[in-house]
């Protein structure tokens, strides 16, 4: 079993020790200890990571304790910190958080905490409309901090109320098959490895470059997604392995880093997309196409191949209303077209009837015209 890493040693403020008991630790507050005539203990909630620390230290020492004056980017790095010393929370939210923190800091980070208001989240979220994703972020954030920030008593505000998350116009375009082909074609290295795995497996970022050897089980990929949690088989399908014979055998994620000091490093999911935009975007016709473009081009090919929904999230991990969302472009083009080929059925077969009483109508008009003579 792996060591949990160790938390990083705390500097403690003047008369405050700590006492382990039970694999926890708590926080105790005594001026004068271990001499002729110590002052009273005080236990301390929580730890020095918390707010609620200092307000009672601060009250212990005699000092004014209402914490000193935050701006917004020092509220959000006291929020992603105590997130951080909690541990409830994994990793890669804290990181998204952060990320999605940014726009909150180039917008108020200056500014008081107190002084912000439902109005301002909802000007700034409206004005990322054009920016879906990021703007569904920002308010997931968002509403993170706002409660953080009721529950350490710095807004009396519910900072997102009435605010509700954008919805998707199109989403990611699957790839066309000429665009498919131009990026076999014309892609190199590791970027066109990942590329193949991306368009093959249809699964998110952050399990492709996770992907390695110790993940084939009987010709396929099984691994449980970093995103949902969940376990899936992924098939191997047969255009991937025929690309992964060419692959060097090593151990690790298939996706690493060529060349410079980062030389065999694997990738993160972020870093790959940027190596991946910079090829892209050398190649006529492929400038607006993103990796999770694939995802869908691999739901649309399963989708159109017959597999039922259910069966397409236990191989791309997605749920089933992603699914449909995914699959949209495809329902919608098999759609249109039965539409029009049962149109053309129906004429077709009206036109024997409409060419027959055509036909009637002339012999008629004939027959008139000869009794008239």
């Amino acid at each position: 079993m792996p060591r949990k890493a160790k938390r990083a040693a705390i500097n403690l403020p003047d008369y405050v020790f700590p006492v382990p008991s039970r694999g926890k630790v708590y926080y105790y507050f005594q001026k004068g200890r271990g001499g002729k005539s110590p002052g009273p203990r005080h236990r301390i909630e929580g730890d020095p990571h918390s707010p609620q620390f200092w307000i009672k230290y601060r009250e212990l020492m005699g000092e004014d304790h209402a914490l000193p004056a935050l701006t917004v980017s020092e509220a959000i790095d006291r929020m992603l910190m105590e997130l951080r010393a909690k541990g409830t929370i994994k990793p890669q939210s804290i990181r998204f958080y952060d990320q999605s923190s940014r726009i909150a800091r180039k917008a108020w980070g200056d500014l008081s905490p107190s002084g912000l208001r439902p109005k301002h989240i909802e000007k700034v979220f409206d004005s990322m409309r054009s920016k879906t994703g990021a703007a569904n972020n920002f308010l997931s954030f968002m509403r993170a901090f706002g409660k953080w920030m009721r529950k350490n008593d710095l807004t009396m505000f519910q900072l997102t109320e009435g605010l509700s998350a954008h919805k998707a116009k199109d989403g990611h375009r699957p790839w066309t098959a000429e665009q498919l082909a131009t990026a076999e074609a014309k892609l190199t290295g590791a970027v066109r490895r990942g590329f193949f795995l991306y368009r093959y497996t249809g699964l998110r970022g952050s399990d492709v470059v996770r992907l390695g050897p110790e993940h084939v089980v009987e010709g396929g990929f099984e691994i449980v997604t970093q995103k949902r949690e969940v376990p899936i088989f992924c098939p191997i399908l047969p255009e991937l392995a025929a690309e992964m014979a060419n692959w060097e055998a090593g151990e690790g994620p298939f996706l690493r880093q060529q060349g410079g000091r980062a030389d065999g490093r694997p990738y993160t999911r972020k870093l790959f997309s940027k190596h991946f935009a910079a090829q892209r975007d050398t190649l006529a016709g492929l400038s607006s196409l993103t990796l999770h473009g694939l995802r869908a081009t691999a739901v649309g090919r399963l989708r159109a191949g017959g597999v039922d929904k259910l069966q397409i999230c236990d191989i791309v991990g997605m749920s089933p209303v992603m699914v449909e969302r995914y699959s949209r472009y495809l329902d919608r083009r098999a759609s249109a077209r039965a539409g029009i080929a049962r149109m053309l059925e129906t004429e077709a077969k009206m036109a024997p009837a409409k060419h027959s009483e055509n036909a009637k109508q002339e012999r008629s008009k004939t027959n008139k015209i000869g009794d008239a003579r």
